[in-house]
């Protein structure tokens, strides 16, 4: 038996070094690979980003937004509050009183337009609001009021996650992300090159490429918030990835 066994633990001994070498060898494909993935766009110093947030315009409605209509005093016999979804035609319906077009309009707009709407409907019905209490029946009627708001926060604002994630796909955009945000959110899958991460911004057609840079290790070693840009309505970040091999294809990473 002890004759035997340092044979048998020579014949174990290359297959242990073959797997290290092939182990290594792995390794630097896949080094290799990575220092062929481009990573394009610029550095720009002057976007928004951690710390320099800036305000976004004016939220502007589009579907599937839900909105809360309120109106004061009541009209029509309308409910005085009104939880309405925009319609893929851009309106919101307003029941008897009709639909309204709302898309690419501010919540502000919104108020204005739909009083405007209702004014005219009761003058042409030459029906007033009721007098409140305290009110005589020959005093001019109250003034239409209306109040929007978003609820159930943005449906239509939202940015994309692509590339090794774990999730890909759209996310709502509140406005205060930033790419550690957006991209901790999406997840990151076994064989992400999260180091050659970009941001591409929507551009007019033809116009030129808005391609931002992203400087993952010194966003999440250092702190530094350069490229750490705010993620905006409609932005894709890409994170690239390497080929996938053998078992973590099958299973998807």
């Amino acid at each position: 038996m002890t004759a035997r066994m340092p044979a048998a633990r020579s014949r174990c001994l290359p297959a242990a070094l073959l797997a290290v070498h092939l182990a290594g060898c792995g390794t630097l494909g896949a080094r290799h690979e990575e220092n062929r993935i481009e990573q394009p766009g610029i550095i720009d110093p002057h976007q928004p980003k951690e710390l320099e947030m800036s305000a976004l315009p004016a939220y502007r409605v589009e579907p599937p937004d839900e909105l809360e209509i309120s109106i004061r005093p009541a009209v029509l016999d309308l409910p005085s509050t009104n939880n309405l979804i925009v319609q893929p035609d851009g309106t919101i319906d307003l029941g008897f009183a009709g639909d309204i077009f709302v898309t690419g309009l501010t919540l502000a707009e919104i108020e204005v337009k739909i009083a405007h709407h209702l004014r005219a409907l009761t003058a042409n019905e030459r029906r007033s609001p009721p007098p409140r209490r305290g009110q005589t029946a020959g005093s001019a009627p109250e003034p239409i009021r209306v109040a929007a708001r978003l609820i159930n926060g943005s449906q239509s604002k939202v940015y994309y996650v692509l590339g090794a994630v774990t999730t890909q796909g759209k996310f709502p955009s509140t406005g205060n992300e930033t790419v550690l945000d957006v991209i901790l959110t999406a997840g990151l899958r076994s064989n992400n090159v999260v180091e050659k991460a970009y941001l591409v911004r929507p551009k007019p057609h033809g116009g030129p490429p808005n391609i931002l840079r992203i400087d993952w290790d010194a966003i999440t070693k250092c702190g530094d918030t350069l490229t750490n840009y705010q993620v905006l309505p409609g932005d894709r970040i890409i994170v690239p990835g390497r080929r996938l091999r053998g078992l973590a294809a099958l299973l998807g990473g």
